[in-house]
């Protein structure tokens, strides 16, 4: 199988490796890829938004699989472009992944499927919102409907800064079209976890679970990133819980939205709260998360290619996949300004030497080499992956390669999968 994914970032990296590794497939590109995935696989200088280029590579290269990494280009009918032109495409169509780029959208589905979700109102106007707000919180939970690069919602007890963000996205259009429709959602008290699902649209095959830390600072401090690290499998995931989350969620959300004459085609990843009643969806994407795919992809064994490409084609994969034992942690190497002040200025000494190493993988996102040197170009940079028999084993493995490396420029949060900070230093800024 020649597999071609689309992408530059951890995910795709992770992915790139992950697929690599199966005996059925003879080559994996990425395109674009990055500086660090052009070390190990064959890029194509292609942006992901380029489809009539994409396609024609497709037919130059004999892909017979293409996996679709961000969500950007599902939105805007990349899968259906390239099924239409008789190429297997892995990712929902642009109506299907509605599920991600409307959490109204979403909302309704939920509704539709009788799923357990927070109540949630949506608004395009700042007077109707801000009224809202009496009804929900405190805390208060605000989303931009739209795609907002994992940076679109706020938790906050302070109204002050509810408002603000309201105001943000309705008035002064922060988030573009993406942001000038809210949704205030009421908030949940629980444990957050992660559930991601090869989807054939009728059939869904759980991969581990895992937790993602989206807040830039330890303790969950700061703003909401992109992900600053995530674990697998996740603790509180019990196979009971996993099970009222798959029947009670994930397959009658694909029920429903076969019954639409949209089926589900690719990854369903759902948030969940674990409340004390059971899991309730927060929100769905759709596609590999980010970072969650590098803690989740080093724990499924057998043919992930096979399985993704049934999945893209409509067929039962037969479940051939399975779950490898331990556990993964993956921490994120950011620039020391990221999420709201990139400075792209940072060097991170050390990152071949720990990808000569056997205990750990590195997965480049937002770096460049230049002059002997791999640079932060992009808000997170790297992440470095360790996988042993426990969470902790694996925690402490990662930890202990990262206070290997040097540079300047970068930090990482210390307690990723962990109620405490890791012996590292948190910034390289002062270096």
């Amino acid at each position: 199988m020649r597999i071609l994914i689309v992408g530059e970032g951890g995910r795709e990296h992770a992915l790139a490796w992950r697929l690599a590794r199966d005996r059925d497939v003879a080559e994996v590109m990425v395109a674009p890829g990055n500086d660090g995935i052009a070390r190990g696989h064959r890029t194509l200088p292609i942006r992901a938004d380029d489809h009539d280029l994409l396609i024609d590579a497709c037919r130059a290269e004999r892909v017979d699989l293409v996996v679709i990494g961000p969500e950007a280009p599902l939105a805007a009918g990349l899968a259906d472009r390239l099924r239409a032109a008789g190429v297997g495409a892995y990712g929902p169509s642009a109506e299907a992944a509605r599920l991600e780029s409307s959490k109204a959208f979403a909302k309704t589905i939920l509704a539709e499927a009788g799923a357990p979700t927070a109540r949630a109102e949506v608004f395009e106007s700042i007077e109707p919102a801000r009224a809202a707000l009496a009804r929900f919180g405190p805390r208060w939970v605000i989303k931009a409907d739209g795609l907002a690069a994992g940076k679109g919602v706020l938790v906050t007890a302070d109204r002050g800064t509810a408002e603000g963000f309201l105001v943000e996205c309705l008035v002064d259009g922060r988030f573009g079209a993406s942001g000038r429709r809210v949704l205030i959602e009421e908030h949940l008290e629980g444990d957050e976890a992660s559930l991601m699902a090869v989807c054939d649209g009728r059939v869904a095959t759980a991969l581990p679970t895992a937790r993602d830390y989206k807040r830039a600072r330890d303790g969950d401090e700061g703003p909401n990133t992109g992900g600053m690290g995530a674990m697998a499998p996740h603790p509180a995931m019990t196979p009971e819980v996993e099970r009222r989350a798959m029947e009670g969620i994930i397959m009658p959300v694909l029920a429903r939205m076969a019954e639409r004459g949209t089926p589900f085609n690719g990854t369903l990843y759902t948030g969940l709260m674990l409340t004390a009643s059971g899991p309730r969806a927060l929100e769905f994407n759709v596609r590999f998360g980010d970072p969650e795919a590098q803690v989740v992809l080093p724990l499924v064994e057998g043919p992930l290619a096979a399985t993704l490409h049934a999945a893209a084609i409509g067929r039962p994969s037969g479940g051939a996949v399975r779950r490898a034992s331990g556990a993964a942690v993956a921490v994120a190497l950011v620039d020391d300004g990221y999420p709201d002040a990139v400075h792209g200025a940072g060097v991170i000494e050390g990152l071949d030497a720990l990808e000569a190493r056997d205990d750990v993988l590195v997965f480049h996102a937002g770096t460049a080499w230049r002059d002997g040197r791999w640079w932060v170009r992009g808000g997170r940079a790297a992440y470095v992956v360790a996988q042993a028999p426990s969470r902790e084993a694996a925690r402490e493995q990662a930890y202990a390669a990262i206070a290997t490396l040097g540079g300047r420029g970068w930090r990482c949060r210390r307690d990723v999968a962990s109620d405490g900070p890791a012996p590292v230093p948190a910034s390289r800024g002062a270096r």
